[in-house]
C-alpha cells in the first residue's frame, strides 16, 4: 500500500540533499512535487492543498537543525504532517464496563462487511481478551446470515442465528438478550448493505443504533474505490454517525487516497485496515507508523509486534544461543524457515525495515513469490535428509546427495548449493559473534537477513541476491548508527545552550 506515493515523496525529499539552508525556492519546488504526488495518489484536492500549505508554513525560513542534514528536517516536517493528516495517533475501539458493548458494522454491499466483522472479532479476542458474539441482520441478501456463520466458525467465535425470524429489530433484541445471558462482553452486528445509498437502508440503521446504543459504529469501505469510499463515508456519517472507518483491500491499493483523506473529510479516523484475504490479515491503523512506511523510515514497532505474536520466544532464544556458539544446524535452519514463513512475505518484511538498514533496496511482490517458492524447495531438500544428516552436514557424501536430490525432486547441484551456502552463513554468524552480536546490530540486520537467508534460498536467479548479500553488513553510508550519532550530537548541543 502507498507504493506510488511513497516512491514519489522519497524521490522529492532526496532531491533536497546538499542544500545548506532551506530557501523559499527549495520549499516551493519540493511542495509542487508533493502536491502532485498526493493528487496522483487520489487524495482529496482540498486535503492535498491544506497539507501542502501546512508543510510550507513550518518549512519556510527554518534554520537547519544542528547536526542534521536539511533534507532530514523536511522529512521530519512531512512526517509530522502525514501523521496528523491520517489521525495523529492510533484510535483503538472504545469499550465500557457495560455488557454487552455493541459494535455496529455498516457500509455498502460488497465492501467486505461480513469478513471484516469476523476479522475484527478475532483480533479483539486475541489482542484485547474480548468475548465477542456475532449477529447478522442482513435479511435481504441471499445467504448473508449463513455467510456470517461460516466466517464465525472459521475465526472461532460464537454467532447468534435466530433462524425463526427475518425482522432485523427482533434479531438484534434477541442477540442482546443472548449476550447478557451467556456472558458475551461484545456484540458485533453485521448490518445490511445496498449497492447504493438509499433512505430505507439509513432508516433501518438509525433504528438499530437507537435500539442497541453501540459504543462503536464502524464504516467498512473498499480502499481501492478511493474518493468514492470517502464520499460514501460522508453520507453514512451524516445519517448514522460513524465513529471510525475500516478500509479493506489496502494490500491491493498502491495509491492510498482514501486512507489519507478520510480523517480530514469526515473527522473520524481509520481504525482498522484489511491487508489480505486470511482471517488474521487485519491491522490496527497507526498513522505515525504508516507515515514512517511512506517515507521509507520502516515500521519496526509493527515488525516487533508481528514477531512477538507469531514467533515462539523460547525457540528464538535457543536458536540465538546456537548461532552465537556455532552450533546452528540444518535442522535448526529448517525450524527457522517455518517460523519465518509465519511473518508473511519477504516484500512485506522489507517494507517494515528502515531504508538505512536496507540501503533503500526492495523486492517486488512477484520476486517475493519466487522467494516463497524457493523456501519450499529448500525445506523439501532438508526434509529429504535424515535427522543425523541435518545435524551433521559433513557426513553428506555423493551417494547421500543423490538420495536427497531424488527424494526432494531437486538436483545434486541444488543440494551442493544449499550445503555451500549453509557453510557461508555459518561463517557470517561467526564473524558477527566475534564483532559483538549486538554491536551495531541495526546495520547488520539487513545484511544478515539478505546475505544469510537470501544466500541459503538459492543464489543465482534468486531475487534476494538483489538485496546485497553479505555486503550490506559492511557499508556505513547513512546507516542507523550514523544517524543515531548525529541525533545524539544535536541533543548535546541543545543541552549546552
Amino acid at each position: 500500500m502507498f507504493e506510488s506515493l511513497s516512491d514519489k515523496l522519497k524521490l522529492t525529499l532526496r532531491n533536497l540533499r546538499g542544500q545548506g539552508k532551506l530557501t523559499p525556492e527549495h520549499v516551493d519546488a519540493a511542495l509542487r512535487e508533493i502536491r502532485m504526488a498526493l493528487l496522483e495518489a487520489d487524495v482529496n484536492y482540498k486535503v492535498a492543498k491544506d497539507f501542502v500549505e501546512s508543510v510550507r508554513v513550518k518549512a519556510e525560513g527554518e534554520e537547519v537543525w544542528n547536526g542534521l542534514k536539511p533534507h532530514e528536517q523536511v522529512v521530519k516536517i512531512v512526517y509530522d504532517e502525514l501523521s496528523e493528516l491520517m489521525g495523529g495517533t492510533s484510535s483503538r475501539l472504545v469499550f465500557t464496563k457495560a455488557t454487552p458493548n455493541v459494535v455496529m458494522i455498516v457500509g455498502l454491499q460488497g465492501s467486505g462487511k461480513t469478513t471484516s466483522t469476523g476479522k475484527i472479532s478475532r483480533w479483539l479476542a486475541d489482542n484485547q481478551e474480548r468475548k465477542p458474539l456475532l449477529v447478522s441482520v442482513d435479511v435481504y441478501r441471499p445467504a448473508a446470515r449463513e455467510q456470517l456463520k461460516v466466517v464465525a466458525n472459521a475465526v472461532g467465535v460464537a454467532v447468534y442465528e435466530a433462524a425463526e425470524t427475518n425482522d432485523p429489530m427482533t434479531i438484534v433484541r434477541g442477540a442482546v438478550k443472548h449476550a447478557v445471558e451467556f456472558g458475551y462482553d461484545t456484540l458485533m452486528i453485521d448490518t445490511a448493505g445496498r449497492l447504493h445509498i438509499d433512505d430505507e437502508l439509513m432508516v433501518e440503521l438509525e433504528q438499530i443504533k437507537a435500539e442497541t446504543k453501540p459504543v462503536e459504529v464502524l464504516f467498512v469501505a473498499d480502499a481501492m474505490t478511493g474518493q468514492d469510499a470517502v464520499r460514501s463515508a460522508e453520507v453514512f456519517h451524516e445519517r448514522v454517525g460513524i465513529t471510525g472507518v475500516v478500509l479493506t483491500k489496502m494490500d491491493g491499493d498502491a495509491r492510498g487516497g482514501a486512507a489519507l483523506s478520510i480523517k480530514q473529510v469526515i473527522g473520524q479516523p481509520v481504525k482498522f485496515v484489511g491487508v489480505g484475504e486470511k482471517y488474521d490479515a487485519i491491522e490496527p491503523f497507526y498513522p505515525d507508523r504508516i507515515a514512517q512506511r511512506i517515507l521509507g523510515m520502516g515500521d519496526v514497532l509493527s515488525l516487533i509486534e508481528e514477531v512477538q505474536g507469531k514467533i515462539n520466544e523460547e525457540e528464538a532464544q535457543e536458536q540465538l544461543r546456537k548461532m552465537t556458539s556455532n552450533q546452528f544446524t540444518l535442522e535448526d535452519f529448517r525450524n527457522q524457515l517455518g517460523q519465518f514463513k509465519k511473518l508473511g512475505s519477504m516484500s512485506k518484511l522489507m517494507k517494515m525495515l528502515p531504508e538505512q538498514m536496507t540501503g533503500g533496496l526492495q523486492i517486488t511482490d512477484e520476486q517475493s513469490a519466487v522467494v516463497d517458492h524457493q523456501m519450499k524447495r529448500t525445506e523439501a531438500i532438508i526434509d529429504s535428509m535424515t535427522r543425523f544428516e541435518r545435524n551433521n552436514h559433513k557426513v553428506i557424501d555423493a551417494s547421500r546427495k543423490t538420495r536427497i536430490a531424488g527424494g526432494s525432486g531437486s538436483t545434486i547441484a541444488e543440494v551442493n548449493q544449499l550445503l555451500r551456502q549453509y557453510e557461508q552463513m555459518k561463517k557470517m554468524m561467526a564473524q558477527m559473534n566475534r564483532g559483538g552480536l549486538f554491536g551495531g546490530l541495526g546495520r547488520k540486520m539487513a545484511g544478515g537477513l539478505a546475505g544469510g537467508l537470501g544466500g541459503l534460498l538459492g543464489g543465482g536467479g534468486n531475487p534476494l541476491g538483489m538485496l546485497g548479500g553479505g555486503s550490506a553488513i559492511d557499508h556505513d553510508d547513512d546507516s542507523t548508527d550514523s544517524l543515531s550519532r548525529r541525533i545524539k550530537k544535536k541533543k548535546r548541543h541543545k543541552k549546552k545552550r
